[in-house]
């Protein structure tokens, strides 16, 4: 039986009028700017005024100037694999304004003096569509990326679609959009619910896809009208200091379902969590029921499984995930996995079809994030990463319909767990192996083709960590002719730029590099000159306060 039976409603990628003009509640940047050749100065207005003419220059203290490079005249090109990193959730605010942003430029500048190829940039949905529907507001975005080109630095735009942070006490707090929280409320079902009624507000549920229910358009037309913004507003930076834009496609930006609080996965697997299955929202239901009209099993359409247990228990003692004669590897549990799992990948279509459509020709690579979820990868049925929609099991390899389903579209896979050893996580979680985890989707990756960034589960500056995403980025890249790998850091903090973490850093960066690309003298535009890495450590020591 095909996967895409499953779905209550036939595949449909719907294509809204594409935007005359990019509209800000209170600032104005025309999409139709000039097309970027090297070199090219782009002004960008950034005032108070809803209807402000580019052209009107009569208040020159509200233009800002920025000169955009490709980085060819500053750095030669890498032999080896790049390095981007990410910058902290709140490096912009609400209102358009970067956050430190003399500590930012000093950063950036030390970033670039250590062979850095770039930056990862988290675009918020909460903060850019935040008031009303179609209002967009990118001007902080507009002077970050701005700052790091003048830097030399190149930009990964990261389209983050879902909830950061906990709640309203979190420092890091971005909620969705506050007119999407006002549709969850008069209709809770947009939001995934568990087999307990438990809701989840990190991202919408994919049951609603194709639905008109935020306030006449779909979600996944939300995102693509996003998308196409951006694309408008940002157009002369794509391809030249925008390299590349990762699609969020669920709870952190991954493709998944949210099995348990994004908030519980640093700890979750040394708490063995197996998670809820995510199908209980009415739209879920009635795709879950359809497909078992249509399977000839009615009584399989009115939830997901039944003694999958608790969050917190041992698998071996629950009816559908223990070893021997667990439910999941009968007809229903193969049934029952197929449609959560195809219901996430055509999720996954749907976001890819349009993203594809939309940055077709700006050459600009686009890429999705999948979940390391490995602290259940030792056991025959892997529970917490089928509660999280990845229909992987000691039978069946779950990730490898996930790298072709990207390959068609030109994807780029990116994952975390690079930094993960497994002896250092086996005393604490006998199960797991983020090792095991990420060989499976390493070679799913190269047996589709497909590029690959790496990223690291927590902010570790040792040498241990560093060696070991050495190691497995070595593991994807040994004997490819061509390989394409990548490496993201999470993330920059204060502790970064302190002396110690500074050296490993920069050690690491040449060791990805190849050692070919590492430039010891920096002047940018009457920016500091530096003679080594340790005296960027010492500027950008004495200017960092993230933290």
């Amino acid at each position: 039986m095909a996967i895409a039976t499953f779905s209550t409603y036939s595949f449909c990628c719907t294509r809204t009028e594409p935007a005359r003009l990019t509209r800000f509640p209170s600032t104005h940047y025309s999409p139709n700017s000039q097309r970027l050749q090297r070199g090219v100065s782009i002004t960008t207005r950034l005032n108070s005024s809803n209807s402000v003419s580019p052209a009107d220059s009569n208040n020159n203290n509200n233009n800002r100037k920025y000169e955009l490079h490709d980085g060819t005249s500053m750095q030669s090109r890498r032999s080896g694999s790049p390095v981007f990193v990410k910058l902290p959730e709140d490096s912009t605010w609400v209102g358009g304004k970067v956050r430190r942003r003399k500590a930012m430029a000093q950063s950036f500048k030390a970033l670039a003096a250590a062979g850095v190829e770039g930056v990862v940039v988290e675009v918020w949905w909460g903060m850019v569509e935040r008031e009303s529907p179609g209002v967009y507001d990118w001007r902080g975005y507009v002077d970050l990326i701005a700052l790091a080109s003048s830097c030399g630095l190149k930009v990964r735009a990261s389209l983050a679609f879902h909830q950061c942070g906990t709640d309203s006490g979190d420092p890091n707090w971005i909620p969705l959009p506050l007119w999407v929280l006002e549709e969850i409320d008069k209709d809770p079902d947009i939001a995934y619910s568990d087999r307990f009624g438990r809701r989840n507000m990190e991202y919408i549920s994919l049951g609603c896809d194709i639905l008109p229910v935020l306030r006449g358009r779909s979600p996944i037309q939300a995102y693509t009208d996003f998308m196409r913004n951006f694309r408008d507003t940002f157009r002369p930076f794509l391809g030249v200091i925008i390299t590349g834009v990762q699609v969020g496609m669920g709870p952190a930006g991954e493709l998944r379902y949210p099995l348990c609080p994004s908030q519980k996965l640093s700890w979750a697997w040394r708490s063995r969590e197996l998670g809820e299955f995510q199908c209980y929202d009415k739209y879920m239901l009635a795709s879950l029921n359809a497909c078992a009209r249509k399977f000839g099993m009615r009584e399989w359409g009115n939830g997901g499984p039944i003694g999958a247990g608790n969050l917190m228990q041992d698998p071996e003692h629950t009816e559908f995930f223990r070893s021997d004669d667990g439910s999941w590897n009968t007809a229903y549990g193969s049934f029952f996995l197929q449609w959560y799992s195809g219901m996430l990948l055509l999720h996954g279509e749907r976001i890819c079809r349009e993203t594809e459509t939309i940055f077709r020709g700006t050459r600009v690579n686009t890429s999705a994030k999948v979940g390391g979820i490995h602290w259940h990868y030792g056991t025959q049925s892997h529970p917490s990463e089928l509660t999280a929609g990845y229909y992987n099991t000691s039978t069946r390899d779950g990730y490898l319909p996930i790298a072709r389903m990207f390959g068609r579209y030109g994807f780029t896979i990116c994952c975390s767990c690079f930094d993960m050893r497994d002896v250092d996580e086996k005393p604490l979680n006998p199960l797991s192996s983020p090792e095991g985890f990420l060989r499976q989707l390493l070679l799913a990756a190269r047996v589709c083709d497909i590029p690959l960034e790496g990223e690291n589960s927590a902010t570790s500056l040792d040498d241990t960590s560093f060696q070991q995403v050495l190691k497995m980025s070595k593991f994807y890249s040994d004997g490819l002719d061509k390989p394409s790998f990548s490496f993201n850091f999470v993330r920059m903090e204060k502790n970064m730029f302190e002396y110690h973490n500074w050296v490993r850093f920069t050690r690491f960066v040449r060791q990805m590099s190849d050692g070919n690309i590492f430039r010891s003298k920096l002047d940018f535009r009457g920016g500091i000159r530096l003679s080594s890495t340790f005296d960027a450590s010492r500027v950008v020591g004495m200017a960092f306060a993230y933290c």
